[in-house]
This record gives structure tokens, sequence and C-alpha cells, in this order.
């Protein structure tokens, strides 16, 4: 792939910021689900429910396909996620990041060629470990990594699996059928009718 073919378009950053701000919405009313409702469900059976939390650093990887995507677009959610306000507070500007680059080395792995169901659900996957990973590491030191850490770990990564990886492929997919993404390489792939 050229160098010209990994700079970023104007288009790009604005879907891909725009991507980001409605993720952060979502991000926001899903953390009032998290730990409202969602609380009856025990940890780390909730993280069932995690994969939400990644969905934008493999959608914008998928729809923008540059180096520095799903970082850009995950970090840009949990900022907009911050200036709504949590429970997590300022944790996040951190956080957010290193969950974008779990996906974004997946992307990188593959170099920028490859954007494949497999591939989707294995940056998902990944970005779900680098969570989880940070919520044992910082949020749930005291528990016991057998009965509590691992399986956080575990279920986290399923769920990240499902829902941020063949969820942003479906999403992607979605969207490339309305024509929306035609200026972009995934639009490029929609069957001629």
């Amino acid at each position: 792939m050229s160098n010209t073919n990994n700079r970023w378009r104007t288009v790009d950053i604005v879907v891909a910021a725009v991507l980001g701000v409605a993720f952060g919405v979502v991000f926001w009313a899903w953390g009032l689900l998290y730990n409202g409702p969602a609380d009856a469900i025990p940890l780390p059976a909730r993280t069932l429910l995690y994969g939400v939390w990644l969905l934008p650093a493999v959608l914008g990887a998928l729809v923008i396909r540059k180096p520095g995507a799903a970082l850009f677009t995950e970090t840009v959610a949990a900022l907009v996620s911050v200036a709504f306000g949590t429970t997590w507070g300022w944790t996040l500007v951190l956080q957010g990041p290193l969950e974008g680059l779990g996906a974004e080395l997946v992307f990188a792995l593959f170099a920028y060629r490859v954007y494949r169901l497999p591939v989707a659900a294995l940056a998902g996957g990944v970005a779900g470990l680098v969570a989880a990973l940070y919520d044992v590491l910082y949020w749930y030191p005291g528990n016991s990594w057998g009965r509590f850490g691992i399986p956080y770990l575990a279920i986290t990564a399923a769920s990240s699996v499902v829902i941020a990886g063949f969820g942003g492929w479906a999403l992607t997919r979605a969207l490339v059928n309305t024509g929306a993404l035609d200026r972009f390489p995934a639009g490029r792939e929609r069957a001629a009718v």
C-alpha cells in the first residue's frame, strides 16, 4: 500500500470524528444501563455487555481503512463520554486510547490491507482483552485471578468479538448497502445492482 493511500483526507477525519462523537453519546447512555438495571447482573457476568464500548474502534477501522482509524475513533468516543460525565471519570482518557490501540494492532498486523470478518472479530477480541486487563488491574486489583480476573478477561473478550467484531462488521455492511460509504474503500465493495 503506498504512502498516499495512508494519508487521511478531510472526509476521513470528519467521518471518524462523527462516528466517535456518536459513540461517545452511546457510551454515556450505555454506562447508565451498565451501572443501572444491568448492575443487577454481578461481575464478571455483566461484561457480556462490554463489547459496545469497543465498537467504534472496529467500525472506524473498517470504514476509514487507514492507520490510526481505530485509535482515533475510540479516543474521540471516550473523550466525548468523559465530557458528558461517566462513573469512570477521567480514567477513560487513558483507557479509550488503549482500547483503540488494541484494535489498531490487529489491523496493523495485517498491514492495513485485510478488512474481512475474521480480522474484525480478532480486532474486537484484542481490544476487549486490553480493556479487561486495564479494568482488572486498575478497578479490581484485590480480586482473585482464578475466580474473577480470568473469567472477566474471557467474558469481555467474547463479548467484544461478538459485539465489536461481528457487530462492527455488520454495521459496516449495512452502511455500505445504503451507499453512505461510497467515498470509502468499504463502499466500493458494494455489489453492483
